[in-house]
């Protein structure tokens, strides 16, 4: 299969990325490195990915920025702030792409342990998280042509323990091999409208 990786440089995407390149070709895009730059927040920008790329039978997006902080420090514009730059810009990359991804194709989004296994300060975190899940269960059944979509939520990252551990108290890290199985899964099984948490 030849799939798109949105945000292959990151942990998640290059973790997706170490179990898929094997058995298909990939096609990496960020917004500062990979095969094809990309702005998911820019609708145009995300229509030049998918034209540049050529016709592809799965999309995965491991990219998405959200504000932590305590809830007194908290506005509703930092929420917002995750729900335009985690949520809106994955909707949109499904949304662009559902007319151009081949008959069977899947989408793969990623979202995070934290709506399920909440730490202080991951609030604005858990929000968007929880939003993507439930974008994801109801397209499910409204997307055309035999597409699936699915959302990885993974836990903490072994690769990223040192640098985030300290806000993830009792949590334990989770192998990038691990990871990128939940994505495997998601694009060559049959899953659909689901959430694939990785603890």
């Amino acid at each position: 299969m030849k799939i798109i990786v949105v945000g292959a440089a990151g942990a998640i995407g290059q973790a997706a990325c170490a179990e898929l390149a094997p058995r298909h070709d990939i096609v990496t895009a960020g917004r500062s490195s990979g095969d094809i730059r990309v702005d998911l927040a820019d609708a145009g920008s995300i229509a030049a990915m998918y034209e540049a790329a050529g016709p592809v039978d799965a999309v995965v997006c491991a990219a998405g920025e959200v504000e932590f902080g305590r809830l007194a420090d908290m506005t509703g514009e930092k929420y917002l702030f995750g729900l335009k730059n985690k949520v809106l810009t994955q909707i949109n990359l499904v949304l662009a792409g559902q007319d151009l991804v081949t008959d069977g194709g899947s989408f793969t989004l990623t979202s995070g342990i934290l709506d399920r296994d909440p730490i202080r300060v991951g609030s604005g975190s858990a929000t968007a998280n929880g939003a993507l899940a439930g974008f994801v269960k109801a397209a499910a059944i409204d997307m055309p042509r035999g597409l699936r979509i699915n959302v990885v939520s993974p836990g903490l990252l072994e690769v990223s323990a040192q640098r985030y551990g300290a806000i993830f108290p009792g949590h334990d890290p989770v192998s990038s091999r691990r990871v990128g199985l939940a994505y495997a899964k998601c694009i060559e099984g049959a899953a659909t409208g689901q959430m694939l948490p990785v603890d």
